[in-house]
């Protein structure tokens, strides 16, 4: 089975990503399993730019068909912050809980009606020739006033989903993944992916 490499050390990533490609028909290993240590400075403005950046150094490093993403939180009340910004919002010290902080914070007083949200994901899959496929998912929400959910990562604890009335934390993951952003973007990655193995077989 040809390996596909997640370009990311964030465990709670790893694991969704392992169960959403689990039948794509690749073997999914991460940077410490294959002995790679490498940073990647995040320096684009957008998600497409980002992921790209990632995926396209750890396909080099590796040699290896490697998968990167890049999300974000976008309230229409903060004009669309955090975005692109959202994992480094309240500084690059900061953790998952000093980033919802921040928001609820920047929130604090706004109503219901307007606390409209969505996560968008955008995944990269490099190729080590430098070639780049795209996959894009967006989950439409709002902002709860306070967290809530044990599971998940990042902002979820924040982010409600009208369907369920609750948190993405407070999804199982199985739900979670079947309407997160991540979850709509994995999907189609994955259709990529059996597209890769079967042009693979053809040659």
């Amino acid at each position: 089975m040809p390996r596909l490499l997640l370009a990311t050390n964030n465990r709670g990533k790893v694991t969704e990503y392992r169960a959403l490609l689990a039948d794509c028909g690749w073997e999914t290993v991460t940077p410490a399993e294959i002995g790679l240590e490498l940073e990647v400075e995040e320096s684009g403005v957008d998600y497409v730019t980002n992921a790209k950046i990632k995926a396209q150094a750890f396909a080099q490093a590796s040699g290896l068909l490697s998968l990167a993403d890049d999300s974000g939180l976008e309230i229409d009340a903060l004009g669309g912050r955090p975005g692109p910004l959202s994992a480094r919002y309240a500084g690059d010290a900061a953790d998952d809980e000093g980033r919802v902080r921040k928001v609820l914070a920047e929130m604090k007083g706004v109503e219901r009606e307007r606390r409209r949200a969505r996560f968008r994901c955008v995944i990269a899959l490099a190729e080590p020739s430098g070639k780049v496929h795209f996959a894009e998912g967006v989950v439409e929400g709002a902002i709860a006033e306070e967290p809530r959910g044990e599971r998940g990562f990042g902002y979820d604890p924040l982010f409600l989903v009208p369907e369920y009335g609750r948190t993405l934390a407070e999804l199982p993951l199985p739900e979670k993944n079947a309407v997160s952003h991540r979850g709509r973007a994995a999907r189609k990655a994955c259709t990529i992916l059996k597209a890769m193995l079967s042009e693979q077989r053809r040659d």
